[in-house]
């Protein structure tokens, strides 16, 4: 009995998926829930597992083929579970000429000799037997069997058959085969300076948000700079044993994230949204951080930052890290998100101005730390310094309460005291 493979609902607001690619091929032996095809969102690529044991008997839509929720993308044959897999039958000879006239078989006049495929002589003067073979298109001669189409094209090139790689029915080269073949010697002799590849779901998605974000809020940045030397101090006398009490490291996200949830508690608007002609103030602190991904751009969601410990925080973010890697991220896990984090210092980059994650309201840039001359005391002395861009909407934060909120997280991070005082 064939069992369908459909596209289940992978989200809320989420209609259809795009085939990233099969796992199994049609005949493959697969368990149930064993994944068979990857399914690409616009939020994250998704495994979906056979909804029995079987074989793969089917597959009714192909890679790179959007498909609709509730659309049946392929078949799992449960009754062919424990069968043997199947062995060809050996091919046949087809009998001479002769013997088939005689039992019946073919009985009719022989096809007529194609006489550009005769040649005037073979090897010695003679023309041999693969030769004749070949002009009557029988099995037996030497070599892939060109079509018509395809010997006017081989002659046109000077091409022998044997140069061809024969795709067609019963070995024959095609005009299409020929074709390739051509196709595959210009590409080798000029190669092409321009390709084309479709966008994937994800990347279509997100530059659509990102003109979205663009066109429909008051983006605007403000920026400041940051002395990360006391923080990295901190970090450096008790990254050992914070790593051995928590099996996790000790990065610099946490202190970030405890210094943003801080600062969002004292200029709340930062953490609000614009629904129509109103405000929707949050009390929860759900931060998004930014993680490259090989199929693009995520922002997975750290819920309730305010009540986790750095450990915690350390310990989700490497889990939603490694599962962005690997495109197996849940859809439910990239929304929700109150704020933004997104570190482009990772990446060497020393300052930019992040667009905002709608509906959010704010983003924070992180930058590489370097060392520079600052003043300090009425001396000039280097240190690690950091620049953050906060990126908001001016629609709902004023001036004033974008650079608030971003000296508070510059206050928290250059005095990490203040963050186990709740200051």
């Amino acid at each position: 009995m064939a069992i369908d493979i459909v596209v289940p609902v992978l989200g809320e607001s989420i209609t259809e998926a795009t085939i990233a690619r099969w796992l199994k091929q049609p005949g493959d032996r697969v368990q149930v829930d064993e994944p068979v095809v990857e399914l690409e969102t616009e939020k994250a690529t998704v495994e979906l597992g056979a909804p029995k044991t079987g074989v793969l008997s089917e597959v009714l839509a192909a890679e790179r083929q959007d498909v609709a929720v509730g659309a049946v993308i392929g078949r799992v044959d449960d009754a062919a579970a424990g069968e043997a897999e199947p062995r060809p039958e050996p091919e046949r000879a087809r009998p001479p000429a002769r013997e088939a006239a005689a039992a019946g078989v073919g009985v009719g006049a022989p096809p007529e000799p194609d006489p550009s495929r005769i040649p005037a002589s073979g090897p010695g003067g003679t023309v041999t037997a693969d030769d004749l073979r070949s002009a009557l298109d029988l099995p037996g001669a030497g070599g892939p069997r060109p079509g018509p189409a395809a010997r006017k094209l081989l002659a046109d090139h000077g091409l022998a058959a044997a140069e061809v790689a024969a795709r067609g029915p019963g070995g024959r080269i095609t005009k299409g085969d020929v074709l390739a073949h051509l196709a595959e010697g210009a590409g080798r002799a000029s190669p092409p300076r321009e390709r084309r590849e479709r966008m994937s779901r994800l990347r279509r998605t997100l530059a659509a948000r990102l003109v979205a974000a663009q066109q429909t809020a008051a983006i605007l940045t403000t920026f400041n700079e940051i002395d990360m030397g006391e923080v990295l101090a901190l970090r450096e006398r008790q990254r050992a044993d914070f790593e051995k009490k928590h099996g996790v490291r000790l990065g610099l996200t946490a202190f970030f994230a405890k210094a943003v949830v801080s600062a969002l508690r004292q200029v709340p608007e930062v953490n609000a949204e614009i629904d129509g002609d109103e405000v929707i103030y949050k009390d929860h602190y759900d931060l998004g951080v930014a993680v490259s991904a090989p199929q693009g751009l995520v922002v997975p969601v750290i819920r309730d930052c305010d009540t986790r410990s750095f450990a915690e925080i350390e310990s989700a973010l490497a889990d939603l890290a490694a599962r962005a890697r690997d495109g197996k991220l849940r859809p439910e896990e990239m929304g929700g998100g109150t704020f933004t984090l997104s570190n482009g210092g990772v990446f060497g980059s020393l300052l930019s101005t992040p667009i905002l994650n709608p509906p959010q309201s704010g983003i924070l840039g992180l930058h590489k730390i370097e060392d520079r001359p600052v003043a300090r005391d009425g001396q000039v002395v280097i240190r690690p310094m950091m620049y953050v861009a906060l990126s908001y909407d001016h629609r709902l934060i004023d001036g004033k309460g974008a650079v608030t909120f971003l000296v508070l997280v510059k206050q928290a991070i250059e005095s990490p005291e203040r963050l186990l005082l709740g200051l």
